[in-house]
């Protein structure tokens, strides 16, 4: 079982290179499998954007909360660790121009000794789109072209890629370097149509937030996307959540039975490291990792 560990960027520390270090290095030292960092390039102090993962509606983050960029970020890490694999969970890919991330995401990947995962969703954050200039109403179908348009840049074509679509058109286009190996990449979302991508577009599924009949019916769904559209749906990973402070080992056995191939764990908000390196140790104790 591949456990993630989410960092807490509600604890506001996130951009804080110490403690980010110390955090990533005790996570590696634990045995985790990877550290996973969020997106938001922008939180606006007023939307009526509904977050789709609370009750409430609304985000519990404060505009003004520190969120660094994702691949910034991890590349930083990258440095900083030697084994732990670097994640995103999630990258908003509407805020990204698909040409531009390739050449970023296949960097980072190539300079960490290919340790990069990319998980990407479409957003829900109207207001966080417009500003970065997507249409909000068109974020899904742009979303299946930049994957395209990943998958294309980063393959060896000796005369470039080509592509010609909706939103992005580019003829002979060489991007190096590339991604050591096939980078994957995830999909993020509890939508029938966040599991579609997947099954067709995707390398993995992350549907967090969701549980019981509900998951069960996206993960269906998602592997009958992957077999209509020709592929193994064997060869698709599914990433299900928990808590980094309850998970065990009984916890894990049952979200494996689910389906899952990685367990994502979220963290409290905390700023303090001594509690963060002591949380993720009795997690790692309870679990049996690198033992």
């Amino acid at each position: 079982m591949k456990v993630g560990v989410v960092a807490p960027v509600a604890g506001g520390a996130t951009a804080n290179p110490d403690w980010m270090t110390t955090f990533a290095q005790h996570l590696e030292s634990c045995g985790f499998e990877s550290i996973i960092v969020v997106e938001h390039t922008v939180l606006v102090t007023r939307y009526d954007s509904v977050y789709p993962y609370d009750s409430s509606g609304r985000v519990g983050l404060a505009a003004n909360c520190p969120i660094p960029d994702p691949l910034d970020l991890l590349g930083f890490l990258a440095g900083r660790t030697t084994r732990l694999g670097l994640a995103t969970g999630v990258l908003v890919l509407p805020n990204h121009h698909p040409v531009v991330l390739a050449k970023r995401a296949a960097t980072v990947d190539a300079l960490s000794g290919g340790r990069l995962r990319l998980c990407v969703g479409v957003g829900w954050l109207k207001e966080e789109l417009q500003a970065c200039g997507a249409a909000f109403d068109r974020r899904g179908r742009r979303a299946d072209e930049q994957l395209a348009v990943l998958r294309a840049l980063w393959a060896d074509r000796p005369h470039g890629a080509s592509f010609a679509g909706e939103f992005f058109n580019f003829d002979n286009a060489m991007c190096y370097p590339k991604p050591l190996a096939r980078l994957p990449v995830h999909i993020g979302g509890h939508s029938r149509a966040a599991a579609r991508r997947a099954g067709r577009l995707g390398d993995g599924f992350q549907p967090l937030g969701v549980t019981g009949p509900r998951l069960a019916a996206l993960i269906a769904h998602m592997r009958a996307e992957a077999s209509a559209a020709g592929r193994d749906p064997a060869r698709l990973e599914v990433s299900l959540g928990h808590l980094v402070t309850k998970i065990d080992a009984e916890r894990a056995g049952s979200l494996v039975e689910q389906g899952a191939d990685r367990i994502v764990l979220a963290m409290p908000p905390t700023s303090d490291i001594e509690q963060a390196k002591d949380i993720l140790s009795a997690c790692a104790h309870r679990l049996s990792l690198g033992s």
